[in-house]
């Protein structure tokens, strides 16, 4: 996720870009850039680093001018770097694109451009919408934008300016959000509302397959087919708080909204046209390195260790490897049994967990090859780990992890079946069978959210209460433990997770009358031995609220309360499965009066051990 500005009009437009990137920097920080146009042309100003580095630059060498587009990076292809860094032009420096998104078809297009002539600095795809529009120009900023978008495959936002049309904006969206604001004299390009709430109020939202062209004296909407559009401009009232967290009133329910997005950003390019295959190109090992894999260990804290439980049990099944999971903490001082058929994965949202940073050392001093899942760039972690498989789920505020942990799950998933369709152990019509169903999960999860108003009447039923509990069997297991601990963590209820199987070794001394349990039953391999768990709740007095496919009536009639979630197949479900339990934390919180983002005693990023 990434954040992209544009201006044209009288003001001074690289003051309105900053401004504008500044409502932005949470969408990425890892560097930033304003392209603008001046008297000696289209120039250039970018840096690697917060957004304050490039301002400082700015301040000392400002670039004059009524016309820019700006750029604040969250690093998908290539390493935070100056050259890294938005926005990119093509080789005469003449045209310049600020780009948030993925273009999944980027390599063809690189070799057919340096096939041509054209030369690239950087690693990133954006580069090469610059030099494609460059090839393509024959005098018409908008036909050549259009041309160019014709042959990109994937999800993109763009912001493009040509120093041979200074007088024209060109905005472009196909799966990643714009809006166009609309003043007296100027108009605007922005990721999302509040880049542009300071200079006007009214905004038109483009749709997927849309563009516009904006000059100082308007804008012209129309389809990327040329088709014009007419449409009624939006009028925003709501204040700037509440326009960074794009309309929600906390981040997380935001960032709960913005999985079936990072789900698709995730997957998206990691899966072959035919969907047949994973290609995980940023994993460097050979065929016969994976085939030389004796074990693996999964080394994570808090919801990413949560992650890794999933991800044990997709490894195990899909690519018959087997697997330990560790809290990171502990790791280091078990003297874990590491050798160099080991491959140690560390799983950190930010990079720089301290104990997982530590852990990760350790394995690679005992000399285990070590692949890190992580969602920033050039973090520590992503660095000195010999593989990275980087989750795009873009920045998250909320303390509380939502779609890091999904898109963890997404890796897992997918590291999974890269390992088995490298050691043959699944057919290939189930690899195909289950890449299907994945990307099938970005719908099913905007099903769940559409039924939110479910959860929040249970969630208002069980605020008051002062403990709470969780089982299931399986994989089950895996996600109890995470919803217990979303749920511990944002509304301090008291909350444990079970294994069901385990309730007559000491648990049911825990249930009595009134007590509310949450039990999973996904799995259909278990699903009569969760029956008869759950009725040994409910016969001592337990208040169950069921998590169930769709139509599994058995299982609804054995508990008291049932929220279903649409079919997948049982080693996927934990993807959906969490998604209520996220919301039900979330309205557990709010009717208890809590600060959802911001809970008491924790931080976002544990940097300390």
């Amino acid at each position: 996720m990434c954040g992209i500005v544009g201006y044209i009009g009288k003001r001074d437009s690289q003051e309105v870009l900053i401004e504008g990137l500044k409502k932005l920097e949470y969408r990425g920080y890892d560097s930033a850039g304003v392209a603008v146009y001046t008297e000696g042309g289209l120039q250039i100003k970018k840096s690697k680093g917060r957004l304050a580095v490039l301002e400082s630059q700015l301040s000392d060498a400002p670039l004059n001018g009524t016309v820019g587009i700006g750029h604040t990076r969250w690093a998908t292809h290539g390493k935070p770097s100056d050259e890294n860094s938005h926005p990119h032009t093509d080789n005469s420096m003449k045209f310049s694109v600020v780009h948030n998104g993925i273009i999944e078809n980027y390599m063809t297009l690189k070799e057919e451009l340096i096939a041509k002539g054209h030369t690239f600095v950087s690693e990133t795809d954006t580069e090469v919408i610059s030099h494609l529009i460059a090839e393509l120009y024959e005098g018409d900023i908008v036909k050549a934008v259009q041309q160019a978008v014709k042959q990109m495959r994937g999800a993109f936002a763009l912001g493009v300016l040509t120093e041979y049309e200074p007088d024209r904006l060109v905005a472009v969206r196909l799966a990643s959000p714009l809006i166009i604001g609309v003043g007296e004299g100027e108009n605007f390009i922005g990721s999302d509302i509040p880049a542009i709430l300071e200079y006007t109020r009214n905004v038109y939202i483009l749709n997927d397959g849309e563009m516009a062209l904006l000059t100082r004296d308007g804008v012209e909407l129309m389809t990327i087919e040329g088709n014009f559009i007419s449409r009624e401009m939006f009028r925003v009232d709501w204040d700037l708080v509440t326009a960074e967290k794009a309309g929600f009133d906390h981040f997380m329910m935001k960032e709960i909204y913005d999985q079936p997005k990072a789900y698709r950003d995730t997957i998206g390019s990691r899966i072959s046209e035919a969907g047949d295959r994973v290609i995980l190109d940023e994993i460097s090992m050979t065929a016969d390195q994976i085939r030389n894999i004796r074990n693996i260990q999964i080394v994570a804290c808090g919801t990413a260790y949560h992650a890794g439980l999933v991800g044990k049990s997709v490894i195990e099944k899909l690519a018959r490897i087997p697997v330990e999971t560790d809290v990171a903490s502990e790791y280091r001082y078990r003297s874990p049994i590491i050798t160099p058929e080991t491959l140690v994965i560390v799983v950190s949202q930010s990079g720089e967990t301290a104990d997982t940073l530590a852990a990760l050392r350790e394995a690679k001093r005992n000399g285990a090859r070590v692949l890190a899942i992580t969602n920033v760039v050039g973090s520590s972690v992503s660095r000195e780990a010999d593989d990275v498989i980087v989750t795009w789920a873009g920045p998250e505020i909320a303390v509380a992890s939502t779609k890091a942990y999904t898109t963890q799950l997404m890796a897992f998933y997918l590291l999974g079946l890269f390992l088995a369709q490298t050691l043959e152990t699944v057919e290939s019509a189930e690899i195909r069978h289950t890449l299907a169903a994945m990307q099938s999960l970005p719908e099913q999860v905007e099903s769940i959210l559409a039924r939110g108003e479910e959860i929040q009447a249970y969630a208002e039923q069980i605020a008051p209460k002062e403990h709470l509990f969780f089982i299931g069997r399986g994989i089950d297991y895996a996600v109890a433990l995470e919803g217990s601990l979303k749920l511990k963590e944002i509304s301090y209820i008291h909350s444990e997770a079970y294994p069901a199987g385990e309730l007559k070794h000491g648990t049911l001394a825990l249930i009595e009358d009134d007590v509310p349990v949450i039990a999973l039953g996904l799995q259909s391999d278990l699903q009569e031995k969760t029956v008869s768990n759950v009725k040994e709740v409910t016969a001592r007095g337990g208040k169950v609220l069921g998590i169930a496919y769709e139509g599994d009536a058995e299982f609804a009639k054995s508990v008291d309360q049932t929220f279903s979630i649409p079919r997948t197949l049982d080693v996927l479900s934990p993807a959906l499965t969490v998604i209520p339990l996220q919301l039900l934390s979330y309205y557990a919180s709010l009717a208890r009066g809590n600060d959802v983002d911001k809970p008491r005693n924790l931080a976002k990023s544990v940097t300390v051990e």
